[in-house]
């Protein structure tokens, strides 16, 4: 059990060639775009979850913030599909993989900065130093600060990376203890299946609220931008 214990986070390969970008494709497959006059319950409520997600999360924003409204959206439907994926069994998660959160949280990060600048130029800089600050603090502030601004994106993918592969890595631990139990005492592999069917339930509440979490954090960074 210890060798195949971090198994699903290796990257899968088909004849030798990484899969990656197919799985991360694949989660587009499942939010078809509506083509009909009248659409079904699926395609229904995914529309209105989007919109009270997106009244939620915007209602914050000024106009130019709003403009984000399909990079948002975009966003947490992906991580949010994802990760639920990522729970079936024989599957890959690619969220667990931190070089891909950073692929994200490092370009929306950046974008967000870049927007401060443009539009909030001396609001942006301000930020850098306190006003009121004594004379002797000004440059040890602007360094901490300066790092805690280049740490944003680092603690948005690690936030998600470490929830994701918690999650899994516990999973895994109870389902192969529930699987040994089962021949030395059927009773204390029950409860152990008890708390794996708890647990499987709450990591698909994690899968959704790590999604959630992530996007509003960069909506909240867009917001300080904006």
């Amino acid at each position: 059990m210890n060798e195949n214990l971090f198994a699903s986070f290796i990257t899968p390969t088909m004849m030798g060639l990484p899969i990656v970008i197919l799985i991360i494709m694949f989660p587009s497959i499942l939010f078809p775009s509506p083509n009909r006059l009248i659409n079904n319950r699926m395609i229904s409520l995914q529309q209105w979850l989007l919109q009270l997600t997106a009244k939620q999360m915007l209602s914050i924003h000024n106009h130019k913030g709003q403009t984000w409204a399909l990079m948002l959206m975009s966003l947490i439907m992906f991580i949010g599909s994802t990760n639920l994926l990522g729970l079936l069994p024989h599957s890959f998660t690619s969220t667990t993989q931190l070089s891909m959160n950073l692929g994200m949280a490092i370009p929306l990060w950046a974008a967000t900065v870049a927007t401060g600048f443009r539009h909030k130029t001396k609001a942006s800089l301000a930020h850098f130093l306190p006003q009121g600050t004594p004379l002797p603090l000004i440059p040890m502030l602007v360094i901490i600060e300066t790092i805690s601004l280049f740490i944003q994106p680092m603690a948005l993918a690690v936030r998600l990376t470490a929830n994701i592969t918690a999650g899994h890595l516990l999973m895994h631990l109870i389902g192969g203890a529930t699987l040994a139990l089962i021949n030395i005492s059927t009773s204390v592999a029950l409860i152990t299946f008890v708390i794996l069917a708890l647990l499987t339930i709450l990591e698909f509440a994690v899968a959704l609220i790590q999604a959630y979490v992530f996007t509003l954090l960069v909506s909240l960074y867009l917001h300080d931008n904006t």
